[in-house]
């Protein structure tokens, strides 16, 4: 165990060595499994250098958002399909485990006193469904509001104007997903309790009788993100002045990839 510390004390003060992929997956570079005489799964240990004084809660901003979201889900979705057909759970953990090696992380001395997320996501409750996961964000990057059936609901509004005026955020996603159950529930006539019924009254306003699933689900987020604008001026103005995107998507479990829809 002595012996174990005073290696771990020697790697804090090396210079610190960026991971890529293939380094990873290949267990190069410094690992818990050599420390342990191989005897444990590969989990990379590398010094995080410290930040300049220059370097604050917006020092990871993207200068294309929407791109930096997508290009996330890409990386979010061939790791997903790489798991699907993986035979054993430890190798569909090791092809998971590859998420978040390309991002830029703060520590919590960056962050603590403020954030500045560069995205907004407007996204179901499901626990399918969780943005940060799917777009491979790392923490603070993203300011997520989630609400079964991603409907816009007062707070959500609320909320998103908080975000776009204090934030200054200048993209805000709204995302359905498949098999989402507050669509399901909105397209059958089951008795439902009344708060529930209030959630899936502006999902049964969103799509026409008779649409299949997957088009009820998409839009149901197209109407969300129109409504974001047709009932806050906040959100119009900035949308009409070019400072706000607002995209619908949709989230497809299968393949781990979002589409735009508009």
């Amino acid at each position: 165990m002595l012996k174990l510390k005073l290696v771990l004390a020697t790697i804090y003060f090396l210079e610190p060595k960026l991971l890529n992929r293939r380094d990873f997956l290949l267990g190069s570079g410094i690992t818990a499994s050599g420390l342990l005489g191989g005897k444990q799964p590969i989990y990379a240990l590398t010094a995080k250098p410290f930040l300049s004084n220059k370097e604050d809660a917006r020092s990871c901003q993207p200068a294309d958002p929407l791109q930096a979201l997508l290009e996330g889900n890409s990386r979010f979705a061939e790791a997903w399909q790489s798991k699907n057909i993986a035979a054993s759970m430890d190798k569909r953990s090791r092809l998971m485990a590859n998420l978040w090696l390309e991002n830029c992380f703060l520590p919590a001395e960056a962050i603590v006193e403020s954030q500045a997320p560069w995205a907004a996501v407007l996204a179901c409750a499901d626990s399918r469904a969780a943005p940060e996961w799917i777009f491979d964000a790392a923490p603070a990057d993203l300011f997520v509001i989630r609400s079964a059936g991603n409907t816009a609901f007062d707070n959500a509004i609320a909320s998103m104007e908080y975000g776009v005026q204090a934030l200054k955020i200048s993209l805000i996603m709204v995302m359905g997903h498949q098999n989402c159950g507050a669509v399901a529930a909105a397209r059958r006539s089951d008795s439902l309790t009344p708060l529930l019924e209030k959630l899936v009254a502006p999902i049964r306003d969103s799509f026409c009788p008779g649409v299949d699933f997957n088009q009820a689900v998409c839009d149901n987020a197209v109407h969300a993100a129109r409504q974001l604008t047709q009932r806050s001026l906040v959100l119009s103005k900035a949308k009409q002045q070019n400072q706000l995107k607002i995209v619908p998507a949709y989230f497809e479990i299968e393949s781990g990839r979002v589409t735009l829809l508009e």
